[in-house]
């Protein structure tokens, strides 16, 4: 028999770690090659992790809940069949690392992800003074954010006594920032734990917070044009197609072409320069009871709006049943939330890091509206925008919605073809 690892793995091209969120397995149980070891999730996306050997699980060496980094050890597995003349070199090799864990451990604590230095360096924290949770004592984004939250940004390290102090010091206003009272549960509360996705939304909302200085901005829309015309076609494409015709893939498909016209808005900050990106990938939100997952439209710029309404449907009915995977959810450069779809008729969305922007179609009600002097009623809807305003600024933004302002409000059956 030989001892094969499994490892953490990278599911996302800038995911840096994972958290077991469920094992699958139990120590002494038999696995086949592919079957699932264990649910992990990370900061965009939930996915099991698969056996690549046929064999026993020997030991689970991550909790659940443990925040590994990718390349990790997880759990050991004694695959089957007999290998006699390595057997005793890997049980040596496991003795000598037996021996040296202690201080592999130690150096894992000094071992930054890039994530954790950028973080500490933007919010000036101490990273000797942070106590670390992942394997071997490592500091994770995990543990800098909790700093943060609790206070920590305003840390900084002593000032040795000889130095002088400045006349107007910055870091004075800095401990305004007060650590929040405790949370008590009285009588009858119900404690609910916070596990899974459920903690990845909140570390990814907070880096948001943290990092992007957000502005917001709102245009009103007349869609009554675009209402009929979509009306009058739903029944007859659902019977041809499938599925529905949805206003949804309306306003993505305007996103998408205006994005094409203002390509600064399909852009990333990446410290000392502003990536603008070549595809334009549109980022969707779909929620569950209980999370929010972002899948992605890829090069929705080049697709129709039927081939945007497919891609909805589909991607929305893969986060229902479980089945999205970590591609669907890679490489989106804006995004559209469709707020409007739960009644909200305005709202400030917190944008999805590490994107520029991000854009709340609300709900489209009737209004009365004042057209050559006349009161008519018509279809409105809000489009609000967040936005980074280190890379974007209000004219771009401005231009950017009149744009699509234009696109929807000339959206009709004489102009517009779905195909």
């Amino acid at each position: 028999m030989a001892i094969e690892k499994i490892t953490m793995p990278q599911l996302g091209e800038s995911v840096t770690e994972g958290t077991i969120s469920k094992w699958l397995v139990s120590v002494g149980d038999h696995v086949n090659k592919y079957d699932p070891l264990a649910e992990v999730m990370t900061d965009k996306v939930n996915a099991e992790v698969p056996s690549s050997f046929s064999g026993t699980i020997k030991e689970l060496i991550a909790g659940e809940d443990d925040t590994l980094p990718v390349g990790e050890v997880i759990c050991l597995i004694e695959v089957e069949g007999t290998v006699p003349q390595k057997e005793q070199k890997t049980s040596d090799k496991t003795v000598e690392e037996s021996a040296s864990k202690t201080a592999d451990s130690q150096s894992n604590k000094s071992r930054y992800s890039p994530a954790v230095m950028r973080l500490s360096q933007e919010h000036n924290i101490n990273l000797d003074t942070v106590t670390g949770t992942g394997a071997g004592g490592r500091i994770t984004r995990k543990d800098i954010l909790a700093v943060i939250e609790k206070g920590g940004a305003a840390e900084v390290k002593e000032t040795p006594p000889s130095t002088v102090q400045p006349e107007a010091p910055v870091a004075a206003a800095a401990p305004k920032t007060q650590q929040p009272a405790p949370v008590v549960s009285a009588a009858g509360d119900q404690e609910i734990p916070v596990t899974g996705v459920r903690k990845a939304i909140a570390a990814n909302m907070l880096r948001s917070k943290h990092e992007i200085p957000h502005a917001w901005t709102m245009v009103e829309v007349d869609v009554t044009n675009l209402v009929s015309y979509r009306d009058a076609l739903k029944t007859e494409f659902k019977q041809k197609e499938g599925f529905n015709l949805t206003y949804f893939a309306f306003f993505v498909k305007a996103v998408a072409q205006a994005l094409k016209e203002f390509p600064q808005m399909n852009s990333m900050w990446a410290g000392d320069r502003i990536v603008q990106k070549k595809d334009i990938n549109v980022s969707i939100a779909v929620a569950t009871d209980d999370a929010l997952f972002v899948p992605v439209i890829k090069q929705a710029d080049e697709k129709t709006i039927k081939g945007i309404a497919r891609e909805i449907t589909e991607l929305a009915q893969k986060v229902r049943t479980g089945s999205l995977k970590s591609e669907d959810m890679q490489g989106g450069t804006f995004t559209v939330n469709n707020t409007g779809s739960f009644g909200s008729v305005q709202s400030m969305g917190i944008i999805n890091y590490p994107q520029a922007a991000i854009l709340q179609v609300e709900s489209i009600v009737k209004r009365p509206v004042i057209i050559d002097n006349m009161i008519a009623v018509r279809d409105m809807v809000n489009l609000c925008l967040s936005l980074d305003h280190r890379v974007l600024d209000g004219l771009v933004c401005g231009r950017f919605l009149a744009r699509v302002k234009e696109i929807l409000e000339s959206t009709s059956k004489e102009n517009t073809s779905v195909y």
